[in-house]
């Protein structure tokens, strides 16, 4: 009985010696993205054809 306890406890006592550690630590230098962004964009307009006829005759366009 007295071995099993001391068993579990050396165990135990290993397991705890062998926890991983995880640190988390900001950098001292700042961080530096670069991006190239290309933005394309298309305007499609629908005209009726009566409004088409009434801006072609008004002469706005």
């Amino acid at each position: 009985m007295i071995r099993n306890v001391i068993a579990v406890m050396v165990v135990s006592s290993v397991l705890m010696g062998c926890s991983p550690t995880v640190r988390v630590q900001a950098p001292n230098e700042p961080i530096n993205i670069n991006l190239n962004v290309k933005i394309d964009h298309e305007i499609n307009i629908k005209v009726d054809k009566a409004l088409d006829n009434v801006i072609n005759k008004s002469g706005l366009y």
